[in-house]
């Protein structure tokens, strides 16, 4: 990591960028402010319990005292959610959120209402039922996309397999999560051996050798951070407003040999601020396969140790690569890499795709997409929903379109599915 320059005056730094610091890696003082009796946390444990992944919320209709709840949300790369997880959520929608389950635009649950004295009980259940919400809100990597729909092709394989693997490697390991929610027992699956060689690399001087959050340090990111990862023509996760957009790039023979990157995407703005602006991503150029995650990992550090942290509406990499250029951007990058970028491999054109209705996965599987109004899944869909799941054991997908795919199917199963799915009025 690039060191501060040395100065007489202190760096502005915004009143979350101290809270970071004395926080002990984002555990103090929420540890404690969730033991109180308060149905409300303090100002400094609301900023921190973003990084495990809650949002503190209060109902703005009733007049006087306000009545606090929590919404939480889910980490689930690529949008894929085991059956043990999903039957959970629905669970626990209707035991300590308010009946509904929310599907996101990156590909995860949100479950609303959930009040303090529960969050502990809720995101406890989460953990050891195949879920986490650790790092889905906060100044860190956020829920990576990839395409939701589970065709076995090598090229959507491969993009699935990537977006696990760039999840993992920016998955904060100091513990803090697990520490606060549940008692310091790890649920940690295993990693593939090139995510922890990636991660604990620091030839290019990437890292913090000696901190329990080797990529992020105490500070973490400046603001979130948002990546995604497709197959040429597939769009279906709007791959130019992420931070990083990662394409794979095959041969002539579908094997998948290296990926295009994008990156400074970001559509939010400030309103009434015309110095915030949406932009979309632009070429960075290309790496092979193997390098992936030390090219990623280098572009995560560039904004880390450049990035602003005095004014959070400007701590976006979108911004610092406006301010510098891409040539200048892509140069401290190389460095944080210990390579050049390759030339950008040219791509065909981009296609919007859906996924709804019935297809093939590819497997002698089928998979059937089915349409969420803005993501709500309640009543009767919901009911409906997870009669189908638990009954055939099945998996399911959120697409960034805020809809559900259910996955692996058997032919067998597809007409009294239809069945049940059309007179729900879901097909």
């Amino acid at each position: 990591p690039v060191k501060p320059e040395t100065s007489t005056t202190e760096p502005k730094r915004s009143k979350v960028e101290i809270f970071k610091e004395q926080s002990n890696f984002i555990r103090y003082p929420l540890n404690e402010e969730i033991l109180t009796d308060t149905p409300n946390i303090n100002e400094a444990a609301t900023q921190l319990i973003k990084f495990h992944g809650s949002y503190q919320q209060y109902n703005r209709d009733e007049r006087g005292t306000r009545s606090y709840s929590f919404m939480l949300r889910t980490k689930n790369p690529g949008g894929k959610v085991p059956n043990q997880l999903y039957l959970t959520m629905d669970d626990l929608a209707d035991q300590f959120g308010i009946g509904t389950l929310r599907l996101t635009t990156r590909q995860t649950f949100q479950l609303h209402g959930v009040l303090k004295k529960n969050l502990k009980t809720v995101m406890s259940t989460i953990i050891k039922n195949m879920g986490s919400t650790l790092g889905a809100c906060g100044d860190l990597n956020r829920n990576v996309l990839a395409p939701a729909a589970p065709l076995m092709t090598k090229e959507y394989l491969f993009a699935q397999e990537t977006a696990d693997n760039i999840a993992a490697l920016l998955t904060p390991q100091s513990g803090f999560y697990y520490d606060v929610w549940v008692d310091g027992e790890r649920f940690m699956t295993s990693e593939p051996p090139e995510v922890v060689k990636a991660r604990n690399d620091n030839s290019h001087k990437t890292n913090f050798p000696d901190s329990p959050e080797p990529i992020y340090g105490t500070q973490f990111l400046p603001r979130k951070f948002k990546i995604a990862v497709t197959v040429p023509t597939d769009n279906s996760v709007d791959i130019l407003t992420n931070d990083i957009g990662v394409v794979v790039v095959s041969d002539d023979n579908g094997e998948p040999q290296g990926f295009n990157i994008y990156v400074g995407g970001g559509m939010g703005r400030t309103h009434r601020m015309e110095a915030t602006f949406p932009r979309l991503g632009e070429p960075l150029g290309y790496v092979p396969k193997e390098d992936i995650l030390y090219a990623i990992k280098a572009i995560v550090a560039t904004q880390r140790d450049h990035g602003r942290r005095d004014d959070r509406r400007y701590s976006r990499m979108k911004y610092l690569i406006s301010s510098w250029g891409i040539e200048k951007f892509k140069t401290v990058v190389e460095q944080y890499y210990g390579k050049k970028f390759g030339p950008f491999r040219e791509l065909p054109e981009w296609e919007f795709k859906s996924y709804l209705g019935w297809h093939e996965q590819g497997d002698g599987a089928l998979f059937c997409g089915l349409h969420v109004d803005n993501g709500r899944v309640g009543g009767k869909m919901k009911k409906t929903l997870r009669e189908v799941i638990e009954k055939y054991n099945l998996n399911v997908r959120i697409t960034p379109n805020q809809n559900i795919i259910l996955c692996d199917i058997r032919s067998a199963w597809r007409r009294p599915i239809t069945t049940v799915l059309a007179q729900a009025g879901l097909l």
